[in-house]
């Protein structure tokens, strides 16, 4: 084997790992922004970005969004502008 060809490996291995770790990036965002910001179903969120992005990735920004919606607890009213 020539250099080219461990280079070409090399150069292989490292975008297919870089391409698994963005994937998990990417899987984990919307539960982790909706941890970070107390949502109320920070679960639900989690699993639907994780579900969404195998499935197709079609849905995946409307997990991303959920993570984003402020839902009022229980008990305290919205404040209107």
């Amino acid at each position: 084997m020539s250099f080219i060809d461990v280079f070409a490996w090399f150069v292989l291995i490292v975008m297919a790992l870089l391409a698994i770790a963005i994937f998990i990036a990417i899987g984990m965002a919307p539960g982790y922004l909706a941890k970070s910001r107390n949502h109320p179903w920070a679960e639900a969120v989690e699993v639907a970005g994780w579900v969404t992005l195998i499935c197709g990735f079609v849905l995946w920004p409307l997990a991303l969004v959920w993570a984003f919606v402020d839902v009022p607890a229980p008990g305290r009213k919205a404040s209107t502008p």
